[in-house]
Order: structure tokens, then C-alpha cells, then sequence
């Protein structure tokens, strides 16, 4: 069978108007009536079924094989599995793990027994939100996919990474889809428009050029959505000329695609710290503002901000840290949407800011070099001696006090023996780090030359 030659799946209706259509096919949603059954009608992901894509060279092997589909709702990771099975001949099974558990799986492994056995016929198992199985539902997999009873087709919005168990990842490849380009979703919009204008009649078809690329925009990638809003136009326009107006009226606003605890929240917040990080703050506002619109707890994004001006601003604006605690202390007795504009000062102030890295960096190699010397021992001067046995084992000798003996103090060690010289804090040049540098450059000279004058007068007294 070519790839082109595709067979209706087990138990799909055909499409309204074509032989074979049922009058219940109406009643479908328009996504589900809508969905491409050929390559051709395959919108987007070229990079994965493209020509040289690798799911279609596989796909020309005519051998099914398991893969994980990762990407943002909408993209066509159901449809992607349904045209793998159909291309490979397989028979195709399709299961929600939102709605199934481990008897279903039982079940479904059952079913790809026998019609392996009595029709020599592979079966593909695909599992919609993959992620939702726990540890044990995932490795229930594992033995029917390698003794060939089943090849998997996971689907998923989550990063497989933390979401899918290692070793169902080592027996498939993950493919990742992007959310569609906006001239990929004009695409889907005007064959959709075609079909449901057949469907409807002409009110369907009456988009002008701004009302359609403002639905594609609205969109935002996800064809699903685009073609969920379009069934709402068909249904709900009040007059046959639908304008951007009357599509504001219908769609209503848009719930941003945010999970406060999955990828999407740490790849906002990720942003958000780099775009300070570096010194951009437009986008460190408009990240901000994308994590408030789309719900995030303000607390997190504040104990972030906190964070931020110890990481990145550190020393280099010493006041950084009150700054944005007293930001922080705003919104706590504010509250949105008041305390809001607390929120876009810290990221303003904390944007503008010098930046400097060296105290985290300072605190991880003092942390290393307390690794590698746990048991240092306190140079005998720097000990208390608050007991004669103490002071007679030599406890705060020749321990220079540095109020009333400058000059000794600097010349004194203060590291265990073996780490003498050590350096870990190096300010940049930068703001408030730029005086510290100076302060320590002075200080080493000072010390250089107290020590060669203790060695000098050492020297002398031995004589």
C-alpha cells in the first residue's frame, strides 16, 4: 500500500457528501468530520513528514514501529498516528489515558494477540496523553512491545523526558510537533471552509481577509481550536458577512495553554530570567505579563524575582535584593490588580540593573572547596582559648586584632593550612563590584607588604 492509499480506520464514518456518509455525520465536530486522511491533507510538521521527513521515510518501509509524538495540543498527533497505522496496514487501536487504565491495556494486548495469530495483521496501539499513566501503567508496555504484539504510538503535551518512564523511551523515538505557522492554519481554514461550506451554505464561506487571518492569529498554533471556533462562526454569526467584530463577539477570550506545574510554566519563567538576565526589559515584561494573564500564583513569581536579584544582580546593585523585597512586601499588602504594577517595577528595576553573577559563583566554589576539605583544621591563632588549658595548647596565639592591629591583621592567615591564597569571590567591574574590586586590590597590595615586613622582623628577631 503506498502512502497515499489510505483505508478509512476501523469504526470512522465517512465524510459528509461522500459515499458512504451516514446523516449522524453532521452532528460530528467539524475538527473530527475535518481530519486529513492523506499526506496531503496533513497540514504542518513538514520537518517530520516532509519528503525526507523521518516519519515518512519510515512510513515507506511499510513496517509499523513505535514512537512517542510530543507537541501542544492541536498539532495533529492523533491524526499523525492514525495515517502511521493506516499506511503500514496495521489495525489501529486508540485508547485516552485520561479514561483508561491497565485492564484496558489488557484488553487492547489481548485483541493485538489474536489478530496477529489469525490475521497475521500488526496492531498499533495508539495512547492519547500518555504522560497521565503512572510508572507501572507505562511499563505494562514494555513485554507486548518486545515480542511484537504491539507497536505504541504515545501521544503527549508534556516534555517525554520527565513524563515517560526511560525504558519506554530507549523503545521508541520521540517526534516533535511544532504549533502550526500561520499560513499553514489559512491553509486549514479554507478547506475547511469548503467543506462546511457544502455543509451550510454560503454564510461559512463569507470571511473577508482580516476576519480570516485574525482566526488564524486566534488560533495560536492549534488547529483544533481554529476549527472549534470556526463551527462556532458558522453556527453563531448574525449576519452572513462575518467581520474581525463579530468573530471578537463569538471566540470571547482565549484561555492561554499554561500549566502551572508542567513545561510551559518553567519555559515562561525561564524566559523571564534570561530576558533580565540579559538586560532586555520589554521582553522581561512581556513574559511577566504572559505568566499573570495566563494565572501564575504572583507569590511564585515574586520568590523568583527575589532570586533573581540575588543570581544575576548580586553584589553589582547591592540594594537590589531590598528592592525588590520591599516589591514583594507591596504586593502582599496590595494584592492584584493594585500590586500588579509592583510585580513590573521589580522586573523593570532588576532588567536596567548592572548584572553580576560573581556571589553565586563565589558561594559555589566555596561550597566545592568545603567538599574537598571537610575536616580543615582552624589555624590554632584563629581559636577561642576561654580556658588556661586552651591557651596553653597554644589557642589564640599571635592572633593579631585587627581594631587595634591593622597591619597585623592583614598579614595573618585565615584559611586552613594547604589553602592559603584561595580565591572564590573575583567582582566584576561593573557597578557597586566595581569599588569591592578596587577595596580588594588594595588589600592584597596591603597584605603583600605586611607579610614581606613580618618576614623581615621575624627574620631580624631570630638573629
Amino acid at each position: 500500500m503506498s502512502d497515499n492509499d489510505l483505508d478509512l480506520f476501523p469504526g470512522e464514518s465517512n465524510r459528509a457528501g461522500e459515499p458512504g456518509g451516514t446523516g449522524r455525520d453532521a452532528h460530528r465536530p467539524l475538527a473530527d468530520r475535518f481530519r486529513p486522511r492523506t499526506w496531503e491533507e496533513f497540514a504542518g510538521q513538514a520537518h517530520l513528514v516532509g519528503e525526507d521527513g523521518p516519519v515518512r521515510r519510515l512510513v515507506r518501509s511499510g513496517r509499523p514501529f513505535s514512537c512517542i509524538l510530543w507537541g501542544p495540543p492541536g498539532t495533529g498527533k492523533t491524526t499523525l498516528a492514525r495515517l502511521i497505522a493506516s499506511s503500514s496496514g496495521a489495525r489501529f487501536l486508540e485508547y485516552s489515558a485520561v479514561l483508561s487504565g491497565v485492564k484496558e491495556i489488557r484488553i487492547a494486548v489481548e485483541t493485538a494477540r489474536v489478530e496477529r495469530t489469525r490475521n497475521e495483521r500488526a496492531t498499533i496501539l495508539f495512547v492519547d496523553e500518555i504522560h497521565r499513566f503512572n510508572k507501572s501503567q507505562q511499563d505494562a508496555f514494555l513485554p507486548h512491545m518486545e515480542n511484537g504484539t504491539i507497536y505504541l504510538i504515545g501521544a503527549t503535551t508534556e516534555n517525554p523526558s520527565f513524563e515517560v518512564n526511560a525504558a519506554l523511551l530507549s523503545r521508541t523515538r520521540v517526534f516533535c510537533l511544532n504549533p502550526l505557522e500561520e499560513g499553514e492554519l489559512l491553509e486549514i481554514l479554507d478547506r475547511a471552509l469548503a467543506l462546511a461550506g457544502e455543509e451550510t451554505g454560503a454564510k461559512a464561506a463569507a470571511l473577508d481577509e482580516d476576519a480570516r487571518e485574525w482566526l488564524a492569529r486566534f488560533a495560536s498554533g492549534d488547529a483544533r481550536a481554529l476549527l472549534s471556533l470556526l463551527e462556532l462562526v458558522i453556527t453563531g454569526a448574525s449576519r452572513d458577512s462575518v467581520t474581525v467584530e463579530e468573530l471578537q463577539r463569538i471566540a470571547g477570550r482565549r484561555t492561554p495553554l499554561y500549566d502551572k506545574s508542567g513545561e510551559s510554566h518553567f519555559n515562561l519563567i525561564s524566559a523571564l530570567q534570561k530576558s533580565i538576565r540579559g538586560s532586555h526589559p520589554d521582553a522581561a515584561l512581556y513574559w511577566a505579563a504572559r505568566m499573570m494573564e495566563a494565572g501564575e500564583d504572583p507569590l511564585y513569581l515574586l520568590r523568583r524575582l527575589i532570586r533573581i536579584a540575588m543570581e544575576d544582580v548580586g553584589l553589582a546593585v547591592p540594594n537590589a535584593l531590598r528592592y525588590t523585597l520591599d516589591c514583594a512586601e507591596t504586593y502582599h499588602r496590595l494584592g492584584s490588580p493594585e500590586g500588579d504594577l509592583a510585580i513590573a517595577q521589580a522586573v523593570l528595576f532588576l532588567a536596567h540593573a548592572p548584572k553580576s553573577n560573581r556571589v553565586t559563583a563565589a558561594w559555589s566554589a566555596a561550597c566545592e572547596a568545603a567538599r574537598a576539605h571537610p575536616d580543615g583544621a582552624v589555624p590554632l591563632h584563629l581559636r577561642n582559648a576561654p580556658t588556661k588549658l586552651m591557651k596553653g595548647m597554644g589557642y589564640g596565639r599571635d592572633y593579631a586584632y585587627d581594631h587595634a592591629d591593622p597591619e597585623g591583621g592583614l598579614a595573618q592567615d585565615y584559611f586552613p593550612k594547604g589553602m592559603e591564597g584561595t580565591r572564590f569571590y573575583d567582582p566584576t567591574d561593573g557597578g557597586f563590584e566595581k569599588d569591592l574590586r578596587g577595596k580588594r586590590e588594595r588589600w592584597e597590595k596591603a597584605r603583600k607588604e605586611a607579610r614581606r615586613r613580618a618576614s623581615r622582623e621575624s627574620g631580624e628577631g631570630n638573629d
